[in-house]
């Protein structure tokens, strides 16, 4: 039985005292919950993150890394810096990091390596365009991607990647994916994973969703058969809504 795995996103939000407070006030709400929760915060904000949450059961992340562990790469974080300072998670491929900052499949790959040879775990983005989606072509889109993300991966280390799908059209916009639709996303996922790594890696990998989620649709999409949990973007950035989005099975 795959375990609930729910994580936040803040992007580009919260300074160094604000993450502490939040912290504070969100571990009281989940301390309970038998989900896996994750926080992935700004650079600036994970040494706090990472001593606030001592003693609870938030795991950090951060939003993005290098693939090489050194160099000339102004402004680049590396990552035996995350896991120097005790970061467990990273996201690899967000859209964002693709569409603003001409992240490649090819990158996506060097990175996930990366992160499991400094033992962090990859939290892996793939999704489709409104237009993609409108083509007919989404479920082609979200194949290719997890194929090219993974190529080169060990079995062991398919079975640490966290997938969330998000679809971009989904994401910020207000607009979420029927529960049906992204449950069937999803699967394609997984039946991807299947044709390459067999039923029994495909079958632990965690698959989240991600786009729009909210505490008012949490419970109808994470209670589908193969949704694992959710990457939550927005509502992540309210201790009490967030909360309630970890807690919805109670």
């Amino acid at each position: 039985m795959r375990k609930k795995v729910i994580a936040g996103n803040w992007k580009m939000n919260m300074l160094p005292n604000e993450t502490i407070e939040y912290i504070d006030a969100f571990s009281k709400l989940v301390k309970d919950t038998e989900n896996d929760v994750i926080l992935c915060v700004p650079y600036t904000d994970l040494f706090y993150a990472l001593m606030s949450a001592q003693n609870t059961n938030i795991k950090i992340g951060a939003q993005n890394m290098h693939f090489e562990e050194k160099g000339a790469y102004t402004g680049e974080i590396a990552p035996n810096m995350l896991k120097s300072i005790g970061v467990e998670y990273v996201i690899i491929g967000h859209s964002e990091r693709r569409q603003y900052f001409a992240e490649t499949d090819e990158t996506v790959n060097k990175k996930i390596k990366a992160a499991f040879a400094n033992e962090l775990k990859p939290i892996v983005c793939v999704g489709e365009t409104l237009e993609q989606r409108e083509n007919g072509d989404a479920e082609n889109i979200i194949t290719m991607q997890t194929r090219l993300a993974l190529e080169g991966l060990e079995d062991n280390q398919v079975r640490n990647t966290i997938i969330a799908y998000e679809p971009i059209w989904a994401i910020g916009t207000g607009k979420t994916a029927t529960s049906e639709d992204a449950n069937n996303a999803i699967k394609s996922i997984r039946s991807e994973i299947k044709k390459i790594y067999g039923q029994d890696v495909s079958d632990s990998v965690i698959i989240q969703y991600g786009g729009s989620v909210k505490s008012s649709n949490a419970k109808e999409l994470f209670e589908t058969s193969d949704i694992d949990g959710g990457l939550v973007g927005g509502a992540s950035l309210k201790p009490d809504e967030f909360a309630k989005i970890v807690n919805y099975n109670k």
